[in-house]
């Protein structure tokens, strides 16, 4: 029996890896039904589709820069479960009032401008419940497996998450929206169900006073964690690795519809490709280190990625599809004779990214004392976050004065490269410390 069957056995995870997966379906299911209904179905202008697409992200992780050294805090200082479970509940509700919004857009109640606030509102409360339930995802698991269970366990917390976003990405381009409305309603109780049996996990350390201000003890949460060049490198590469992410997600939507004329379905393909990529990575990465947590492979993967995605720039630059017949539909699009490459291109890029980040989140629980593991996370979520908003903020610029989305993708690319450099940095520090442990 392998450490992953085993740990899917086990009460000790399995809860936990259902309560994170309909999270993560949850999420991608309203906020990409939200995106796709508004962009085909409201809205018929390419700079407001791309300005709601890019708005949506930043609400979505504006949560993660503001809240996560309160959440880290939380986390190492109550029982972790209990956090999960009460922030299941507040899911319930805010699906609710994001339904409510769906459902005055699709009936026309009201403006539309009216509906589409609620919607965005409601995305940026499950921005905020994600980031409450972050640190957790991956600090619990030092708490409830062996030490070489970890890195398992975190490959399958993170293939289980993107299986998830690739579920609720392809649910949201096929059902109608009034599905869609009763779904994530249903799927927030769910949830909440399998959280109640997430076994407890209590502080492990000293319980000091919560700091509610938020700017300072963010500062002072990156100051303490960031101190080890092991972590200070992996976090910095995680997020250069989720601005690439967000940059390219931002541009997908209107890439399908405004550059390859395609339906929907076609949009969320896209993401569906993109999240198979990701989950492939994660497990392939594991199965290469053999349960050893390396930053070994992060250097070559991550420039991997990066011509990947110039190969996907160049493919978009020169798409020549027949759309004689209107929108391309999935058959048709597939039957394109570019969109196979197309597709393989986007399914490179995610594969490799998943190979290059899968480590370095482990490099977070593993190379911090235990009592620090949610703080660490929480850390690495206001890098991550800050740097996302940063470049999603900066593509929704460059849309506005006018550069193309096709254009945009080359970000990427050039990102891949400072990726890299931070992987080698890292494979540099690991190297030194385990030089200096020996020597010990």
């Amino acid at each position: 029996m392998t450490t992953s069957t085993h740990l899917m056995r086990r009460k000790r995870f399995l809860p936990l890896f259902c309560t994170q997966l309909l999270n993560a379906f949850n999420d991608n299911l309203y906020k990409t039904a939200l995106v796709l209904f508004v962009v085909y179905q409201v809205y018929n202008d390419p700079e407001q589709e791309f300005l709601l697409s890019a708005i949506a992200t930043l609400l979505f992780m504006l949560p993660f820069f503001l809240f996560s050294a309160l959440a880290g805090q939380l986390a190492d200082m109550r029982d972790k479960a209990a956090i999960v479970r009460t922030v299941k509940m507040f899911e319930i509700v805010l699906m609710a009032i994001g339904a409510t919004g769906l459902f005055f857009i699709w009936q026309g109640i009201g403006p539309v401008n009216l509906g589409i606030g609620i919607t965005l509102f409601a995305l940026f409360l499950t921005g905020v419940q994600s980031t409450f339930l972050g640190p957790i995802k991956y600090a619990i698991l030092p708490q409830h497996l062996k030490k070489e269970e970890v890195l398992s366990g975190t490959g399958l917390v993170e293939a289980g998450t993107y299986v998830a976003i690739l579920l609720g990405t392809i649910l949201a381009g096929w059902i109608e929206i009034q599905t869609a409305i009763w779904l994530v309603l249903v799927t927030a109780v769910i949830g909440y169900a399998t959280s109640r049996t997430i076994p407890d996990a209590p502080p492990l350390g000293e319980v000091k006073k919560i700091d509610f201000n938020l700017w300072r003890s963010s500062v002072e949460l990156i100051r303490s964690t960031m101190h080890d060049r092991q972590v200070f490198y992996a976090i910095i590469a995680i997020s250069f690795f989720w601005t690439i992410g967000a940059v390219l997600f931002i541009q997908f939507v209107p890439l399908a519809k405004n550059v390859l004329f395609a339906t929907p379905q076609v949009a969320s393909l896209f993401l569906v490709m993109f999240s198979i990529g990701v989950a492939i990575g994660s497990v392939s990465i594991n199965a290469l280190l053999k349960g050893k947590v390396s930053a070994r492979y992060s250097p070559i993967s991550v420039i991997v990625m990066g011509l990947f995605v110039i190969g996907f720039y160049l493919l978009l630059r020169f798409w020549n599809g027949d759309t004689s017949n209107g929108l391309l539909g999935v058959a048709s699009f597939v039957a394109q004779p570019m969109a196979p490459i197309l597709l393989f291109s986007l399914a490179g890029i995610a594969i490799a990214g998943g190979m290059f980040v899968v480590p370095l989140y482990a490099f977070l629980t593993t190379r911090c004392e235990p009592d620090q593991a949610s703080r660490t996370i929480a850390a690495n979520n206001i890098v991550n976050s800050g740097a996302m908003v940063a470049g999603s903020g900066v593509s929704l610029l460059l849309g506005i004065i006018g550069v193309d989305v096709v254009e945009q993708v080359l970000m990427s690319a050039v990102m891949c490269l400072i990726s890299a450099w931070l992987g080698y940095r890292l494979l540099q520090a690991e190297r030194a410390h385990d030089a200096a442990a020996e020597a010990a």
